[in-house]
């Protein structure tokens, strides 16, 4: 499957990032970054999921964590400088970022809101998040995502309950 060039992409190409696009098929019955994992044949501490949420003193904000795990949103609203986070409905999801729910991607959002990535991410050469549409990821450094997103690091996810 050809790689699409996408809005996330063209942010990349023009920051002078390099990065490694990787197209899968998705099936819209399962959009779980455990399933892109699988499919892509990539460890599921390597590709990341985002997601928005609000705070009550900062407003919206976008968290990208590692498929495998959940969000943790005390610890995100601790390193948000809020006092309660809540996850964004899904249905909101389109209109604020421009993307939809299994294809949200860190970068290239319709506006750039405060962007926070777990301190995980660290660990690893190289990671993947959403190139902003289904089926497509972009593998890229960490030090490179929260250069073009301004992302903090923190310890803002747990151990999934699945």
């Amino acid at each position: 499957m050809k790689s699409p060039k996408t809005n996330a992409m063209r942010h990349l190409d023009q920051a002078g990032i390099d990065f490694e696009a990787r197209t899968y098929e998705y099936d819209e019955n399962d959009l779980s970054g455990l399933k892109a994992a699988r499919t892509l044949n990539l460890p599921p501490d390597m590709i990341y999921k985002t997601l928005v949420a609000h705070g009550d003193r900062t407003g919206y904000l976008v968290c990208c964590i590692a498929v495998n795990r959940e969000v943790d949103l005390k610890a995100l609203a601790a390193l948000s400088g809020d006092k309660r986070v809540d996850m964004i409905p899904v249905k909101d999801l389109l209109p604020l970022t421009g993307y939809l729910r299994g294809g949200c991607s860190p970068v290239g959002m319709k506006r750039q809101w405060p962007t926070f990535l777990d301190e995980r991410a660290l660990l690893q050469e190289k990671i993947a998040v959403s190139a902003g549409q289904r089926g497509c990821q972009m593998i890229l450094t960490p030090g490179d995502l929260i250069r073009i997103t301004g992302a903090r690091t923190g310890s803002i996810s747990r151990q999934s309950a699945d």
